[in-house]
């Protein structure tokens, strides 16, 4: 895959919510779902500002991205996605080791990821482990929740 990684900016927003709609329908949701998870999956120039947002480009695309919150030895997944196009090219390993990679040199140890069930073999793969569930809507659905230890050589030893 040949993309930089690099921090999003805040004028990118936009075209961060589209890549995250466009990954989210690519799972054939219902519309009914869609509907109540669009602010969810949108994010705000204030919001990249704020938080550590990077995204994966090749020109002037971007074909995905990632977002992480939280403070101290525990970080979360706010955003992981990937426009369907570049699903399964290495866009989101790239993506991922990136996050670890900058995890780590922030000095954090454990990474927590509420992950969309249809991206729950991704996520074991990179070497997190799944630990419970996650609520969400609709009500009674669940998302699988892992956990990979920056730290540990299993994190993918970045």
């Amino acid at each position: 895959m040949d993309a930089l990684i690099r921090r999003a900016l805040p004028a990118e927003a936009r075209a961060l919510t589209r890549v995250a709609h466009a990954a989210k329908r690519h799972w054939k949701y219902p519309e009914a779902w869609i509907r109540p998870w669009r602010d969810a999956l949108s994010l705000t120039p204030p919001f990249v500002e704020r938080h550590p947002v990077y995204c994966a480009v090749a020109g002037a695309s971007v074909l995905g991205f990632y977002a992480l919150s939280g403070a101290g030895a525990t970080r979360e997944l706010e955003h992981f996605w990937v426009l369907p196009a570049h699903i399964g090219r290495g866009v989101g390993a790239r993506l991922f080791e990136h996050a670890v990679a900058t995890l780590r040199a922030d000095g954090v140890r454990e990474f927590r990821i509420a992950s969309d069930p249809y991206a729950e073999g991704f996520y074991l793969r990179m070497g997190a482990r799944r630990v419970g569930e996650w609520p969400s809507t609709p009500r009674g659905r669940t998302l699988p929740l892992f956990v990979l230890e920056v730290g540990h050589p299993r994190g993918r030893g970045i």
